[in-house]
C-alpha cells in the first residue's frame, strides 16, 4: 500500500496557447510536467495523465476515457492506478512549472485534521487552485461515482468544481516567500511571466 500518490493532469487542450503540448513547454530548460512531478518526487506513485509521450523513470501514464474527456474524467483514469488502499493522492495540473516540495508539504500537513477530505492552494484573490490540491481517496471515490451517477455513468466533459462539490475542503494561502506555486500556464505570457520566475 501507497502512503501516498499524485496525480498530473496533462490532456489540456491548451486553446489560448495554439494547441501546442502544454505540459511539454520547457520552463527554466525543463518540461513544465517534469517540474510539477519533482514537487511529488517523495510519493510512493506517481501517475501522468494525458497523450502518450516520454515521462520520467518510474512514473506511471495513463489516458482519460474518452481522450480529451476533461480533467474530471483524467482524475478518474489516475485513480484506477492507485494501489488498493492510497490513503491520500495528489491532483495536479500539469503546467504549474513554481510548484514546490515546500508547498505539497504544506497540503498534505492539512489532512491531519480529521474533518478535512482535501485541501487546495488559493491566489492572491482567494480563488482555489482546485488543481493544485491533496486530498484523501476514499471521498474522492465516491465523489466520482456520484457524479458518474448523476450523468448517466459518463464523466466525460464533466466540472473538477461539480466533482469537489460535496467535500469538505481547506483553502490554503501560499505563505512562503518567491514565486506563487499555484500559478499556472494558461497563456505565452503566463509562460514568459514563469521563465523570469525561475532565472
Amino acid at each position: 500500500m501507497a502512503d501516498w500518490a499524485a496525480v498530473v493532469l496533462a490532456g489540456g487542450a491548451a486553446r489560448r496557447m495554439g494547441g501546442v503540448d502544454k505540459a511539454g513547454v520547457p520552463i527554466g530548460g525543463r518540461p513544465m510536467r517534469d517540474r510539477v512531478l519533482d514537487a511529488v518526487v517523495d510519493a510512493d506513485v506517481r501517475v501522468v495523465v494525458g497523450p502518450a509521450g516520454p515521462v520520467p523513470m518510474g512514473v506511471r501514464s495513463t489516458r482519460e476515457s474518452p481522450p480529451g474527456g476533461g480533467p474530471v474524467a483524467a482524475v478518474a483514469a489516475g485513480l484506477s492506478l492507485l494501489p488498493a488502499g492510497t490513503p491520500t493522492v495528489a491532483l495536479l495540473a500539469a503546467d504549474l512549472p513554481l510548484l514546490t516540495r515546500d508547498a505539497m508539504r504544506l497540503l498534505r500537513d492539512q489532512l491531519a485534521d480529521p474533518a478535512v477530505d482535501g485541501a487546495c492552494l488559493v491566489d492572491l484573490d482567494g480563488r482555489r487552485q482546485h488543481l493544485c490540491g491533496v486530498w484523501r481517496v476514499a471521498p474522492l471515490r465516491v465523489a466520482l461515482d456520484r457524479l458518474a451517477a448523476a450523468r448517466g455513468g459518463s464523466l466525460d466533459g464533466a466540472s473538477v468544481r461539480a466533482l469537489l462539490a460535496g467535500l469538505a475542503v481547506r483553502d490554503v494561502p501560499w505563505p512562503g516567500a518567491g514565486p506563487p506555486p499555484w500559478f499556472d500556464c494558461d497563456t505565452d505570457e503566463d509562460v514568459r511571466r514563469a521563465e523570469e520566475w525561475t532565472r
